[in-house]
């Protein structure tokens, strides 16, 4: 049987399965039965494979080490496919890492496939890694040639041009695009505070793309705090932490997520209080985001937490109403195809409100479900559909919260809510008390109207409908309204 290359010139690697195949090619005039598989059929199973991996490893890992890999040779005599990687490092981690599983991956999608071969990429930058130089140089000079590789564990869609701005990330948003420009900060580190899910994770993606943009030959790298800690420890075990501490000093912006997740590790403290000094100490850029404030992150080092207060400290609060709105607008914006009226965008923001990333996903979700159904998207449709989530997030507000919250916004008293008094310094907080009472509560306009002294559900439908207008000419009423939702909503 005759050898069949598919895909591209073949160079040295790492074997992650069986023996080494023989890198001579055999031409078109050879013997024996040809059995090849062709390349789009690789190319399918390649995608059913790195669809599984995705979910199984998460997209952090996936992103890190997987999204970079391309497929390369096939020998039909022995079942060896390629797996190409961008560099040395990359392709030393996967085989070290992910060889059994993707192995058993291939083996179970495509039986032709026995055994994988992962090595670097052909063209990519090689680095000569022979006689005495000490391991620290060796990892110096790999990491030389491996800016595009660390970017990988970038996410492409975490850029700023699609982080929504609103009153509660101005500040983060603003520090973290001074930060990616390439004029000298005014700070360093840069510090986002924020709960999960609500964007610092893609500010600190979109740090490293718009820095990237501007500085091509930047070596950029992004990994979680947990993700430190494991490289830090798998280094001690291996006795290569020179190794380790050469990679990240080599970087020109150093992104780590998550700094809580240090909390108590003292040698893996003391090793990032050394990276800290190093990248602020050579003038290079440090990011770090945490879901506290540095003085709330009980058992750090004292000395780490005065490094991280020393530059900015920029919080994310929780989406408000009206960025929730803008959020959901910008995605619908890219998909012209997704018919999605007002009325359930509205009801999305309101009752999506603990973070940014449940929002999205309810939308995904729900935008699926109507693809794949063909039913039209309607509130009733999402109520169905995202009960799960809908339940998790909703927060019982009572009409009784809300007479409280407007009583002592207007400063009136409880008994006002109730009373048949018409001077205008008492009607106008009644009736918008009686436009939140529908807009944040399930109760019925007759529901309502006995909670406001027994008035007849006209009377509120009235309310509503003259405060809805007053938002729209008014903007002292629009503010007061929007105060009250944030109060309410907290």
């Amino acid at each position: 049987m005759m050898l069949r290359w598919l895909g591209w010139k073949m160079g040295a690697g790492t074997l992650a399965e069986g023996n080494s195949v023989s890198q001579s090619k055999v031409g078109p005039s050879g013997s024996g039965n040809d059995v090849s598989i062709s390349h789009a059929r690789f190319d399918a199973d390649w995608h059913n494979i790195s669809s599984g991996l995705r979910r199984d490893l998460g997209a952090q890992v996936y992103g890190q080490w997987i999204r970079s890999i391309s497929l390369g040779d096939y020998c039909d005599l022995t079942g060896t496919l390629e797996l190409l990687l961008p560099s040395d490092f990359s392709a030393s981690w996967v085989s070290d890492h992910y060889a059994d599983r993707l192995r058993l991956a291939w083996s179970s999608t495509n039986s032709s496939v026995k055994q994988l071969k992962i090595r670097t990429r052909p063209g990519a930058p090689r680095v000569e890694l022979l006689r005495a130089s000490t391991n620290a140089e060796r990892a110096v000079a790999q990491e030389t040639n491996e800016a595009q590789a660390t970017r990988s564990a970038l996410d492409p869609r975490m850029t700023f041009a699609n982080f929504v701005k609103g009153q509660t990330n101005v500040l983060a948003l603003s520090a973290a695009e001074r930060v990616a420009s390439k004029d000298k900060p005014l700070f360093n580190p840069l510090y986002l505070q924020a709960a999960t899910g609500q964007g610092k994770t893609h500010l600190m993606h979109a740090i490293g793309h718009a820095y990237a943009e501007v500085n091509p030959d930047a070596q950029i790298l992004y990994m979680s705090a947990e993700k430190f800690m494991m490289e830090f420890v798998t280094a001690m075990r291996r006795k290569e932490v020179m190794e380790f501490k050469a990679r990240l000093r080599a970087v020109d912006v150093l992104l780590i997520d998550d700094i809580q997740f240090i909390i108590g590790k003292v040698s893996t403290q003391e090793e990032f209080l050394h990276t800290i000094d190093a990248i602020i100490g050579a003038g290079k850029r440090l990011v770090v985001s945490a879901d506290r404030a540095p003085q709330a992150l009980d058992g750090v080092d004292q000395r780490i937490l005065s490094r991280l207060s020393m530059g900015l400290v920029a919080d994310i609060q929780p989406a408000d109403l009206e960025l929730r709105r803008l959020i959901l607008e910008q995605r619908l914006a890219h998909m012209p195809e997704a018919q999605v009226g007002e009325e359930v965008v509205e009801f999305l923001a309101r009752t999506i409100s603990r973070n940014v990333r449940e929002l999205e996903g309810g939308l995904n979700k729900l935008l699926a479900y109507a693809q794949l159904t063909g039913k039209p998207v309607t509130r009733t449709l999402a109520e169905e559909q995202l009960k799960d989530i809908l339940s998790a997030c909703r927060r019982r507000i009572t009409i009784d919260e809300i007479q409280r919250a407007v009583c002592e916004y207007y400063r009136i008293d409880r008994s006002e809510m109730s009373s048949k008094r018409r001077a205008r310094a008492v009607v106008r907080p009644r009736q918008v008390a009686m436009y939140l009472a529908k807009v944040m509560t399930p109760r019925s306009y007759p529901e309502i109207g006995r909670k406001f002294g027994g008035r007849d559900h006209s009377t509120v439908i009235h309310a509503v409908r003259l405060v809805e207008g007053l938002r729209q000419q008014d903007s002292d009423m629009d503010n007061d309204v929007r105060a009250l939702l944030r109060q309410l909503e907290a």
